[in-house]
This record gives C-alpha cells, structure tokens and sequence, in this order.
C-alpha cells in the first residue's frame, strides 16, 4: 500500500479536505496524529511520519489543542510546528480528573470504541452504563469486548458472564475475546476496515495492548502479567499510539482508564434504548421515572420488562448531567429549572385533582 493510500486508509477523506483553504493548500501538508509525545506529536503524512511541535499559542489562546487522531496541518520541514488542527468528525470525552469541571478529549476521529472488559476482574454492569453514554455522546459507535475468556472452562460460566454485559449493553454489539486463542480478534478486525478507526478503552489488566498485538500480529505494545490480588495490570503503555492495520484501518491504544466521568449527557437515551423506548409512553416528556402519574417506566419494572437497577443507574447517570449542567450555568441550565419547575406544577395540580376525586 502506498502512503498516500495509508493516509486514505486512516480517515482522511472529503470531510477532512474540504476545511482546506485556499491559500493553505500549497504551503501546508495535512497528517493524522499518530503518538503522543507530551508537546509534541508524531504525525503520519503522505511522504511518512514526523515529529511536530505544538505551538505554545495554542494553550495561550484557547485553541484546540491536538491529540493522538487528529488531523492537522503542517508546513514541510524538521520537526515543523503544527499550524491549524481540522474540525473532528467525533471526539471521545471525560471530564477531568478529581474535582475539576472541565472536559478531556481522550482521542478524536473515532469511528468505534471497543470496551475490554476482563473475566477475571469481572463485567461492572453500572460502570459499562456509564461508559456506554460517553462514547454515545462522542458520535463513535461502541462495541463491548469480554476479554480472556479462555479462563472460563465451564460453560455456564461464560454465559453468565456474556449474559451479565448483554444485560447493561442496550443495542450495543458483545463479542466474546481471546488473544490466547484468537477468539474474536477476526470479528474486530472485521468491523475495523479501510478508513476507520478504533480505540481500546479499560482499565489495566483488561488486555487491551495484548489484543493490539494480536490485530497487528506483531509485538508493538508492552504488556504485563495481571496481579493474583485484585486481577488488575500495571501501565506499561505509557502514552496513546494508533497503529494502521495490515489492510487498511487503525486502532489507538493507551494507558488504561481507571476513572471515566460522564461530561456530556447527549448519549444516555442511546446508552439506555430499552429504557428510552419505553419511557416515550410516559405521561411526562421529563419524567424522571419515581412517583410521577402515568409513567410507562415504572409499569414496566411492575410487569418484569425492566430491570429496576439499570433503571435506577439511568436515574442516577441523569441525575449527575443534570447537576453538572446546572453548575455550568448558561441558558441550558436556565432551561432545565425551568423544565423542572413546570414539571413539579404539573404533578402537584394532578394530585390535587386525584385528592378531590
């Protein structure tokens, strides 16, 4: 495959282009950020990869700030500076680390997000919840791996422990995974063909490097043994890197996430489909799902059509957006009290109507 051909292979198409201007055509050469190297990138172009420096302006003045899988501009050179970073086609989010309110952009140019979730630490169906409306919300389509499950020898194990990630899954794909055996590895390489990109999200231990080795069918990524205690790994990729697959498509891999706060709510109705299919039969279009009249959810909980704690994680996921946005300010947070406002009026004037009947 030539380089332009790989440059083709890893997204860069029409939409890309199209933010070209006129006068940025002759001077600058566009490139996918390939590796993270603190203030500075490894960038692919047509001709090959280059390390390129990002500009202290852009800290200085707000600009956006490139991360491993976007698409830059940058004119010919050693080690030259990155002049404009291209619009993204998706951008995968969390909030920052400890208590700050700000939002980090984890990859960008995502097409899916495969979620390693390892037998041996067990599948967390409320954290795969969350999980699951941050990558909604980022425009890329997840798909939830089961990683090692070559260490189930039962049967019945391995469907418990498929069953138990279908159940937080929604509409979400779930594949069974072995690097040891090969389980799986074809249908991911499957899904990830010429010009799309996936990222590998997880905590440590969950395999993620082992399966970017086996996609790649070359050691490229360190890996370590789990620890016996609490079946967890120590980082040893120490920064995130996309990798282009033999065929075309490319997966980013990094350090695994121990903490993936939710920042934008836009992916809890995709996240929560069954729920959110039901919930529009609700009397209220903001109903929260407790003691309103008329809610479609709470009958259906009654009657066994849905499980009362996925239920009850969607409250609490909705509950945090709704907090979060309200600490923002601005006129979504206005919006939403005054949502709420007219809700809690509805409600009170239709007891007070029942009470009287």
């Amino acid at each position: 495959m030539g380089l332009a051909g790989v440059l083709e292979a890893l997204g860069y198409g029409p939409f890309f282009e199209a933010q070209l201007r006129a006068e940025e055509r002759g001077t600058l050469r566009p490139g996918r950020a390939v590796a993270d190297r603190g203030r500075r990138l490894v960038v692919r172009f047509e001709e090959g990869e280059s390390l390129v420096t990002i500009p202290g302006r852009f800290r200085a003045s707000g600009e956006t700030l490139p991360v491993v899988g976007d698409f830059v501009l940058a004119p010919p050179g050693e080690e030259p500076q990155i002049a404009r970073v291209l619009a993204r086609r998706t951008r995968l989010l969390r909030g920052a680390a400890g208590r700050r309110d700000e939002e980090q952009v984890l990859a960008a140019n995502v097409d899916l997000v495969f979620l390693a979730h390892a037998v041996d630490a067990g599948v967390k169906g409320r954290r795969l919840e969350r999980t699951l409306a941050a990558v909604h919300a980022s425009g890329a389509a997840p798909v939830i791996l089961v990683t090692k499950v070559d260490l189930l020898d039962l049967p019945e194990d391995r469907e418990a422990v498929l069953d138990e990630a279908r159940a937080a899954a929604g509409a979400s794909p779930v594949i069974p995974v072995s690097a040891v055996t090969g389980e799986g590895v074809p249908e991911i390489r499957a899904l990830l063909a010429a010009g799309r990109t996936g990222v590998f999200l997880g905590l440590s231990g969950a395999g993620k490097s082992t399966l970017v080795n086996a996609l790649l069918r070359a050691e490229v990524q360190a890996t370590e043994e789990v620890r016996w205690w609490d079946a967890r790994g120590r980082h040893r990729t120490t920064g995130r890197s996309l990798f282009v697959l033999e065929g075309g498509g490319a997966v980013i891999d990094g350090p695994g996430i121990r903490e993936l706060k939710l920042w934008d709510g836009g992916g809890l109705d995709a996240a929560f489909d069954d729920l959110s299919q039901v919930a529009a039969g609700c009397r209220f279009g903001d109903c929260r799902h407790l003691d309103e009249p008329g809610c479609a959810v709470r009958v259906a909980i009654e009657e066994g059509r849905l499980d009362e704690d996925r239920v009850e994680g969607f409250r609490k996921l909705d509950g945090e957006q709704r907090a979060r946005e309200a600490r923002r300010g601005g006129p979504g947070a206005r919006v939403a009290k005054q949502r709420e406002k007219a809700l809690s009026r509805a409600i009170r004037k239709l007891r007070e109507r029942d009470d009287e009947h």
